[in-house]
């Protein structure tokens, strides 16, 4: 998006270019011309006394025009004036008023520019002084610039208003005031206090400590930058009582405003002074209006345009809102305006009529230079507006049109002038002078009559560079006259350009909306008019754009590291980048921490100072690209300082500080810590509390009998800051403990005791000196007396003798030198424990399936257990299976319950067995007597897997099982099912059979199988209470002998033997002719062609072993060596003289299926021997060896 908006702005820029190369005609300086007035001083000119005056005046024209000047009307000779000279080729004035008094040469001067073609003439340009120039000249005279006038002291009431008056003296332009004090500093300004458009300071309500001595106005003039100040003014601000007391002191010598006392009021305006006023402003000026209202409180100032709405873009508010200012008005900005002083009493008004008026100004521009050919016709037009409507009147090099020679051709209508068939020799300047009581405006427009071929006056050959998917523009500045017209071309004549990409502008100009490499290459622009033709060439290439990939990202670093921003860029690789950084929009600072290499910045060490933003620009000649990045450098903070103590109380005191430099990453906590110097080595630091890294104090809540010491260290993100200095010493007073022991627990260790522990208290719990305890026990609801001892230096106490597991109430109480700590809280213990020494009554099982139980008693009574019950441990076992054939088994079981517990049951039992079992109670000490032993049999269940499944007797068409009983056989069995059912050789399974089996048999003999089938077989056992489990089993029949009868192996043939014989002969023949052939060494009649044409793809064999290369199907169409096949198949003579037809008989070369070639060598053609000599009788070809071997078909 951002890419667009940039593009679109350029584009416009580039078109309002063209706009104005359209509208301006440059006539070659070659040609012949009127006068053009390139360069003219301003309408007012002022006079600076320090410089000679400059007045300029230049132009341009074939031939170069000549200059003279007239003054208030009147020729001025420059020869009559010694102090005057005219610059060489120049219509400029320069006057040395070092020697003379300017006022001698101020007046209304105007510039004449002439040739045999024409007359321009400049603006009226009026010199003069500034009218300060005067004044200061009455300075020097000993005129005052201020009246010197005594300025009484102004006493007045507080809350009233006030003004101070400043009436500077007048200037060109207006000098700008401000008010000061004696040591030129500015005097504060708010929306009680402002100043005025005219410089008068008003207070809206005045306060006590408006009083001063040296309320002082300033006026400076901006053309002579002089600066005059007004006498200070004093003013006294007192409430009633002090204007009373004092009223006599001042009573002769100052002005008082008010005797009465000052209320709230509502505002009343001190400017405008009228509800209702008017203003006119120029078009184009500046508007200021202004309300200054007085109140109590000090009233707010808003602003309505009340015929519309106040134009957002070139309004501002100044002066606290009481200065309205418009920029570049227009007749739009005419209506009434509403300024509105509030506060909480009420409200006022004020309305402005604003009139705009207008010097006169162009509507379309000024008039343009005219150029037409012989007969030709054209416009001159001179269109302005203002207001009033302003009047034009035209002239003629110089001269008024109507005092001008007659031209047929020339008609005046109003504010143009119209041309109809001009010739040769009416060539002529015009001037428009638009007036009106604001203003005027003055221009020249040449009619310029040529007769000229076309020329392009843009450089031959340019180059033209620009960024992709930009636009581009191409020149083709010409002229001629006619005027001609401009075709465009690419890379040559006939290459038409598109238009919905293309446009030729009205100036020639070429522009490429979106250009891509595509449009690089050569432009051809032809200029064509009546008489003649031109051509001009011009180049584009279009560039990459420069792109940064990857930006420099945000960094936060501690101080001390390094910390290194990358930017890697893409551009053209035709242009040159340079890489720029800056710090914070400026150069990077000299320092050798600063590492910049192609792609990076890399700082060492970073330090505070680095902090900041980081820009990397890279530049080529046409276009750039920037990133920017910032840069935190932060560390742990400074610790804080001034440690302070205040608020010092028996138990607490308030901790202040300041907290140190936080170095960019903001305090999070502070810690305070304090040393205790009484009970501790110096050195051990504590944490006491924290507090919010906003906050500065903390109230410390102390301990008695501590000499404290205090730090505080600060926690920002990066860690913790070195502790503070500490503070002084800060020591409580000793008192009686304030709290207990805390984990006081009762327990016995033996059966006949009771251990009393706690936690000790700190020394900071302490409270004093000569800490100890009392411990005091009692046995629980037996109301007798508390039993107590002093325990110092320890955390326990053993009491003997004590009852088996009975509770104890016991307390711990904290005592030192300075008293006890308040009673204790009531703690509970037991004394020790013992075994159990009582079983559960009333076991019994209830048996709920084959294998589960649920067994119950009645809980052993509280007294029996003689401790802390823990819960109850039911041990079973199985004492065997209720099958005659399974043995006795006796492994018990334990199942755990804890807490209180009065049935349980017994999961993973075995069906159809007999169990025990009995019960236990049991304490933190261990296990009680158990209950006496009981029995229960679990009823029949499903039997096991049977133990085992195996296939014997395997027949063609049948096959025997046999199998074992289960391992568990968890009742009676009544007997076994079997299944089995065919598997094919993509293991789906064929049709399912069934077979009942008495529980008796244990094998089994299936037949009226298929031959050579296998089969799947499934086994269960059966109980009254279902089926079990099956085993499986896998097995295959034998094949029929009549059907193996035809299947006879391939490896046992004759003829298959025979074959692989001859195969390994004729491979031991070809091994013998390779040999052979290394050995002989021996060349066939065409070697030395293969020599100089071997084919690489053609490899008949291996030097390394004598080995034929890999065989491929593509081997068997490729050509021998020396040969070279075109892709029809043919053999070329054209490629090589040594063609395998010339070795053929009848030149007729021919090849087998398998690629060998038939013909045998029998030597060369007659040619062919008396060059070739005695080649011709070397040793055959290897190939046709084989060939030879191989039988024909």
């Amino acid at each position: 998006m951002v890419r667009r908006r940039m593009m679109a702005r350029a584009r416009l820029l580039m078109l309002v270019l063209l706009g104005h190369l359209a509208n301006a005609v440059e006539v070659p300086l070659d040609l012949a011309q009127p006068p053009t007035i390139t360069h003219q001083s301003p309408k007012d000119y002022i006079i600076d006394p320090r410089e000679s005056i400059v007045i300029h005046c230049d132009a341009k024209g074939k031939p170069h025009p000549s200059f003279s000047w007239t003054r208030n009307g009147s020729h001025f000779d420059v020869e009559q004036h010694a102090n005057v000279h005219m610059k060489s080729h120049s219509g400029t004035l320069v006057v040395d008023i070092s020697r003379e008094r300017a006022e001698h040469y101020e007046g209304v001067y105007q510039c004449t520019a002439r040739n045999k073609h024409g007359t321009a003439v400049s603006n009226n340009i009026v010199v003069r002084q500034p009218l300060e120039f005067s004044i200061l000249r009455a300075l020097l005279k000993g005129s005052p610039l201020w009246s010197k006038e005594k300025i009484k002291p102004i006493v007045i009431q507080e809350g009233v208003s006030l003004k101070l008056p400043c009436r500077p003296p007048a200037g060109f332009p207006p000098p700008i005031v401000f008010w000061m004090d004696n040591n030129f500093q500015r005097l504060p300004q708010s929306n009680r206090v402002s100043q005025s458009l005219n410089g008068d300071l008003y207070f809206s309500n005045v306060l006590r400590e408006d009083s001063r001595n040296d309320y002082i106005c300033y006026a400076r003039f901006p053309h002579t930058q002089t600066i005059q100040q007004k006498q200070p003014i004093t003013v006294k601000v007192l409430d009633l009582d002090a204007i009373n007391d004092t009223m006599a002191a001042f009573y002769n010598d100052t002005d008082l405003f008010s005797e009465e006392p000052v209320d709230e009021r509502r505002p009343t305006f001190l400017i405008p002074a009228v509800p209702s006023s008017s203003k006119m402003v120029l078009r184009g000026h500046v508007l200021e209006m202004e309300c200054i209202a007085e109140g109590l409180p000090t009233p707010d100032i808003s602003w309505a345009k009340v015929s519309g709405e106040l134009p957002a873009t070139r309004t501002s508010f100044l002066h606290y809102h009481k200065t309205l200012r418009v920029v570049n008005v227009s007749e739009a900005d005419a209506g009434e305006y509403r300024c509105t002083a509030r506060n909480r009493h009420g409200t006022a008004h004020r309305t402005v009529h604003v009139t705009i008026k207008a010097a006169p100004y162009w509507i379309n521009g000024a008039p343009r230079n005219l150029v037409l050919a012989p007969g030709e016709n054209g416009v001159v037009t001179c269109r302005a507006s203002g207001t009033p409507k302003p009047s034009i009147r035209w002239a003629m090099n110089g001269i008024p049109i109507d005092n001008s020679p007659k031209d047929p051709s020339r008609n005046v209508e109003d504010d143009s002038i119209i041309f109809s068939d001009v010739q040769m020799g009416s060539s002529a300047v015009y001037q428009c002078n638009i007036s009106n009581e604001y203003g005027y405006l003055l221009a020249n427009a040449f009619v310029n009559v040529l007769s000229e071929p076309p020329r392009v006056l843009t450089p031959a050959n340019k180059v033209y560079q620009v960024i992709k998917n930009h636009p581009a523009l191409m020149d083709c500045a010409s002229f001629g006259s006619p005027v001609p017209q401009i075709t465009w071309f690419k890379d040559s004549r006939f290459g038409t350009l598109d238009a919905e990409t293309h446009n030729v502008h009205d100036n020639g100009t070429l522009e490429i909306h979106v250009a891509q490499s595509r449009n690089s290459g050569k432009y051809t622009c032809v200029a064509q008019n009546s008489l003649g033709i031109y051509e001009n060439h011009v180049h584009l290439e279009v560039k990459e754009a420069t792109r940064i990939l990857k930006q420099p990202e945000y960094r936060v670093i501690q101080r001390g590291r390094s910390v290194a921003f990358e930017c890697k860029v893409k551009h053209d690789p035709s242009l040159v980048p340079t890489m720029t950084w800056l710090k914070d929009h400026g150069e990077l600072p000299d320092d050798e921490r600063f590492i910049v290499d192609s792609d990076s910045l890399t700082i060492t060490d970073v330090t505070e100072g680095d902090a900041g933003v980081y820009t990397c620009i890279m530049n080529t000649t046409l276009d750039h690209d920037s990133a920017s990045a910032e840069l935190t450098v932060v560390e742990r903070p400074e610790p804080p300082t001034d440690l302070e103590l205040t608020d010092q109380k028996k138990r607490s005191v308030q901790l202040t500080w300041i907290p140190g430099d936080e170095h960019n990453s903001p305090i999070q906590k502070f810690v305070i810590q304090f040393e205790d110097t009484l009970h501790h080595h110096r050195g051990h630091w504590h944490n006491l509390t924290e507090v919010s890294g906003s906050k500065t104090t903390a109230h410390l809540k102390l301990s008695p009998y501590v000499h404290y010491t205090f730090r505080v260290l600060a926690v920002n993100s990066m860690g913790v800051s070195q502790p503070s200095l500490p503070s002084k010493v800060f020591k409580t007073d000793a008192a009686a403990p304030d709290e207990n022991p805390a984990d006081v627990h009762g327990f016995g260790t033996e059966h006949d005791n009771l251990v009393i522990s706690w936690k000790p208290l700190s020394g900071l719990q302490a409270n004093g000196p000569g800490l100890h305890y009392r411990v005091m026990w009692r046995q629980k609801m037996m109301d007798s007396e508390w039993t107590a001892v002093t325990v110092a230096n320890n955390s326990k106490f053993v009491v003997s003798g004590t009852p088996t597991f009975v509770p104890y109430e016991i307390k711990v109480q904290a005592v030192n030198d300075y008293g006890a700590a308040p009673d204790p809280p009531v703690a509970h213990g037991y004394s020790g424990e013992d075994l159990p020494v009582s079983a559960p009554d009333s076991v019994q099982a209830y048996v709920l399936n084959s294998t589960l139980a649920e067994v119950h008693w009645v809980p052993v009574p509280p007294k029996l257990i003689r401790g802390y019950l823990k819960g109850y441990h039911v041990y079973y076992w199985r004492e065997r299976s209720l099958h005659k054939n399974n043995p006795h088994h006796t492994e018990k079981q334990i199942l755990t319950l804890n807490g209180n517990h009065s049935h349980a049951k017994l999961p993973g039992l075995h069906p159809f067995s007999l169990y025990s079992f009995n019960v236990r109670v049991y304490n933190g000490k261990g296990e009680g007597p158990p209950s006496a032993t009981q029995q229960f049999e679990t009823p029949e269940g499903v039997p096991g897997a049977p133990s085992s499944l195996t296939v014997t007797n395997t027949n063609v068409d049948s096959l025997s099982l046999d199998w074992k009983p289960p391992h568990e056989r968890n009742g009676v069995l009544t007997g076994y099912t079997l299944k089995y059912q065919p598997v094919n050789s993509s293991n789906e399974l064929g049709p399912e059979e069934e077979l009942a089996l008495a529980a008796n048999e244990t094998s089994v003999t299936l037949l009226n199988l298929k031959y050579s089938t296998r089969y799947k077989f499934y086994l269960n056992a059966k109980t009254h209470k279902g089926v079990g489990p099956a085993v499986t089993q896998e097995a295959l029949t034998i094949m029929d002998e009549a059907v193996a009868s035809r299947q006879v192996d391939i490896a046992t043939q004759g003829w298959f033997i025979g074959l692989m014989c001859a195969i390994a002969l004729l491979i031991l023949i070809l091994l013998i002719i390779c040999f052979i052939q290394r050995n002989k060494g021996g060349k066939y009649p065409v070697k030395e062609k293969e020599d100089a044409h071997t084919d690489p793809e053609f490899q008949p064999m291996k030097d390394e072993d004598c080995t034929f290369g890999e065989y491929s199907d593509n081997e068997d169409h490729k050509p021998l060596k020396g040969s070279r096949t075109p892709s029809s198949g043919t053999v070329k003579r054209d490629d090589s003289d040594d063609s395998l037809v010339d070795y053929g008989e009848g030149g007729d070369g021919q090849f087998n299926e398998d690629g060998s070639f038939i013909g045998q060598y029998s030597g060369k053609s007659a040619s062919r021997d008396a060059v070739e000599g005695p080649e011709s009788s070397e040793a055959p070809s290897p190939i046709n060896a084989m060939n030879s071997l191989l039988p024909a078909f």
